[in-house]
């Protein structure tokens, strides 16, 4: 067997991806009440607290993937739920602060409030330092390609999306909006590699809401980017639910990784268990092989309170993503019924993640916690 170039000091990088950041009215609430009690953020909103719980994963990792997933307005407002959002671009002070490098922007909520959003969050990505990919504001724009360099190793990021039937992109500027196709991103991928990409991400926008089961659409993609394309992972969201990793072929598939941070208006549970995907790539004589892990995350919601009344002992009382097999290790003074609301998030996110199979000879595992 031919000794790897990892085995004689090749190269390795790690990347951590996450699902949906979806900023409902509730938590631009929870953003001004922490604002309040850090003295710290914008225009007088802190989300920093409400992200801080990932931040030791996140900014491990030698490339951290997000996925913002609406347009940002002014950082005063007005700002706005669904189905049109328009969010605080306070948000993505706290994403660069957790740790991320680079987001994927192409979502069917990126036309919500025309091209001015388009303009507005890009430009608030651009003034932080934050890559992205997915969306443009003019055509020249749309034809650059995120390339980022890892550890010396040049990493590109695409990120595509279906169109939104509510605000479509008007048709004599379809370059607003990255579209799912095939062409798109096969074109896409030889660009990448014409400009000396030697890795490949892909982020894309898929599949049906609230299902934890890829559709067939999906998995027919999915087949045929293994097959077709040279593309190292696939990192997908849209569905605010997690769904399962796959190893399709040589290809590593995160159908949906959930919801990153998201307060529904109808809270279901499975739609405030996320997933941060652990994805650990090592050279070799043959390519590039990855591994892949995962941790559980949870959108702990306080109880809606009547007025004057006041929260249980050791209940929640403020909107935060917790990392799950932190707190489940080191409880600190979680109350019982806390923790077995994680154990269930941990136990049934799994179920979700392993129903292809990818925990047998794939080797799909948790992210343990370091020392």
């Amino acid at each position: 067997m031919a000794e790897t170039q990892a085995e004689a000091g090749g190269r390795s990088f790690t990347v951590a991806a996450a699902g949906d950041i979806l900023i409902h009215p509730e938590l631009i609430e929870q953003a001004a009440k922490d604002a309040k009690e850090t003295g710290e953020g914008e225009a007088g909103l802190d989300f920093r607290p409400l992200l801080a719980g990932v931040k030791p994963v996140i900014s491990e990792a030698d490339l951290a993937i997000c996925h913002m997933e609406t347009p940002v307005g002014k950082p005063e407002g007005p700002f706005e739920g669904f189905p049109e959002f328009l969010v605080p671009p306070q948000i993505l002070t706290a994403v660069k602060d957790v740790g991320y490098d680079t987001c994927s922007t192409a979502s069917n909520h990126t036309y919500d409030h025309g091209m001015k959003g388009v303009r507005n969050t890009l430009d608030a990505l651009d003034k932080l330092g934050l890559g992205h990919t997915g969306s443009a504001r003019t055509a020249k724009e749309a034809e650059k390609i995120n390339i980022r360099e890892v550890k010396g190793v040049k990493v590109a990021h695409l990120s595509y999306s279906w169109e939104s039937f509510v605000h479509p992109t008007p048709e004599d500027k379809p370059w607003i909006l990255n579209k799912t196709s095939s062409s798109a991103i096969r074109k896409a991928e030889a660009r990448a590699r014409e400009k000396g990409a030697e890795v490949v991400i892909l982020s894309v926008h898929w599949g049906a809401e609230y299902y934890n089961e890829p559709s067939t659409a999906q998995l027919n993609l999915a087949q045929w980017i293994s097959e077709e394309t040279g593309i190292d992972l696939v990192i997908g969201h849209h569905s605010h639910v997690v769904q399962p990793i796959q190893k399709v072929g040589d290809t590593w598939v995160a159908y949906s990784l959930g919801n990153q941070v998201a307060r529904h208006s109808s809270p279901a549970g499975i739609t405030e268990e996320g997933v941060i995907g652990w994805f650990e790539f090592r050279e070799s004589a043959d390519g590039w092989g990855v591994s892949a892990r995962h941790r559980t995350t949870l959108v702990e919601i306080p109880p809606e309170l009547q007025p004057g009344e006041k929260p249980a002992d050791g209940a929640v009382v403020d909107h935060r993503v917790r990392d799950v097999r932190q707190s489940l290790e080191k409880p600190g003074d979680l109350s019982e019924e806390r923790l077995s609301r994680l154990r269930l998030a941990e136990q049934r996110t799994s179920g979700f993640l392993y129903n292809r199979g990818a925990p047998g000879g794939d080797g799909l595992k948790p992210l343990p916690l370091e020392g």
